[in-house]
């Protein structure tokens, strides 16, 4: 295999794909699928986020890296409008349809879906109506609904295959903010650190990204310490549940209630960092204001009416989004508190990094600590098994534990002494996933220490 010019402007560096038999296992199947060789593979990588969860749709700045986990395809373009998808793990149906007529239906986030939405993000980026069409074939090591951004790894992986189909050129930045934005289709509405890292991560370095206008900046891990993910093994699908996007509207109805507290002109606010810039304050000092100004019992949508001023239905036609509509009640004081909070953390992480003290690795534990405590209570986005396996982390070494990705079920991650590694791996895997009464299916029993891993590429067939 020869690494492919890359049709995106700024050249990302070619990760450990592991062995090469990987790729010659796919192109194997990929003949075997559609009687041809693919001319060219996509790759893009899952995120591990360290610190800063549910805060990047808010406007805050997180902390993930890439994994060495990934989604992988297989290209061929041909010459009908057809776009053929079929996938080597055969829970996932092959699926086609014309490259000219994508159609996503939300109400089914089915795999092929993600794939769709790259597609469409770049066919609409470029205000393209006469597709070619092509054969993929998507492979992939990202344990599913595990917090790891696996679908938004196959968005990426998509939006890459299709410019490189095009013949087209983008920036990472500019890739990573279509994709972001294309993945709504599917009605999630993230904010882009899964999209942003995939295509910005480099190898040996975590990344602080920062939105509008989207940047990352290295961070320089602790060189005496390992990051550890656990899969809980309880499943959550964003795009399945409402979980997410209630967060998600929690977060802007409390923003346009603190604005309006402030006379600030709350009908263009959208997000909380907004409110922050708009009064030029610190976060501690937004805390305080959501203190005083946010109750913290569940606020009704009549109430949310009266302070705003506008009708029931103005709420619902103007700011509540369609699977948010039906909603009875909205904690808008504790969704604040936890986003300023984590945002002031994630800078707490990223100053420690940068000073590296004597206790480096006991601080950032700290503040993971606190980052779990705050998913827990304040954005109510854990459960009892993520609870447990972050309390088992913790008894056996880490120091700092803490979900990661959206919650309600998926991966912890931890931060272990690099001396502690061994003990703490088989300590863990005996007491969460050998004595766990529940029954647990061995294929997602994955325990990890990983470090940061690259970002997306292309790259030809030989």
């Amino acid at each position: 295999m020869r690494n492919l010019s890359s049709p995106t402007r700024d050249q990302p560096m070619l990760p450990e794909l592991g062995a090469p038999g990987k790729l010659l296992k796919l192109k194997e199947m990929f003949n075997s699928k559609f009687g041809s060789v693919p001319k060219f593979y996509v790759r893009a990588p899952g995120r591990v986020n360290i610190i800063g969860e549910h805060i990047d749709y808010c406007g805050y700045s997180v902390l993930p890296m890439a994994v060495e986990q990934d989604m992988l395809i297989a290209v061929e373009p041909v010459k009908t409008h057809v776009l053929q998808l079929a996938n080597t793990n055969p829970l996932y149906p092959d699926f086609s349809t014309s490259a000219n007529n994508i159609q996503i239906d939300k109400t089914k986030p089915l795999w092929h879906n993600y794939f769709l939405c790259g597609f469409k993000g770049i066919q609409e980026h470029f205000g393209l109506s006469d597709l070619t069409g092509m054969n993929c074939l998507v492979d992939g090591n990202i344990p599913p609904s595990s917090g790891l951004s696996s679908s938004s790894a196959l968005v990426c992986c998509a939006g890459l295959v299709t410019l490189t189909v095009l013949g087209m050129n983008l920036s990472k930045v500019e890739l990573a903010e279509i994709c972001t934005k294309s993945e709504h289709y599917i009605g999630t509405e993230g904010g882009g650190m899964d999209q942003s890292i995939s295509f910005l991560a480099e190898e040996g370095t975590a990344k602080l990204i920062e939105f509008s206008p989207l940047r990352a900046t290295d961070v320089k891990l602790p060189s005496g310490a390992v990051f550890v993910i656990a899969n809980s093994c309880v499943e959550m699908n964003k795009a399945a549940t409402s979980h997410f996007n209630i967060r998600v509207m929690e977060c802007r109805l409390a923003a346009k209630l603190l604005a309006k507290h402030k006379c600030l002109p709350w009908e263009e606010v959208l997000r909380l960092e907004e409110v922050q810039a708009k009064l030029e304050v610190s976060l501690e000092e937004m805390l305080l204001i959501t203190e005083g100004t946010l109750h913290s019992e569940p606020y009704s949508p009549e109430e949310i009416c009266r302070c705003l001023g506008i009708s029931l239905q103005e709420l619902k036609t103007q700011i509540l989004s369609p699977n948010t509509q039906d909603v009875l009640t909205f904690k808008l004081y504790q969704r604040a508190k936890h986003v300023y909070s984590e945002a002031a953390r994630v800078l707490q992480f990223k100053k420690i990094c940068e000073e590296a003290p004597d206790n480096t690795v006991q601080l950032l534990g700290e503040l993971m600590n606190q980052s779990h405590m705050s998913c827990r209570d304040m954005y109510e986005c854990s459960c009892p098994e993520l609870d447990q396996l972050v309390d088992i982390c913790r008894k056996f070494g880490a120091q700092g534990s803490r979900l990661t990705g959206a919650g309600w079920g998926g991966c912890t991650v931890s931060i272990v002494p690099a001396d502690k590694l061994s003990s703490f791996l088989a300590n863990v895997h005996e007491a969460y996933y050998q004595r766990s009464n529940r029954s647990l299916v061995p294929e997602k029993q994955s325990l990890f220490a990983t470090k940061p891993g690259g970002g997306a590429l292309v790259f030809l067939e030989a």
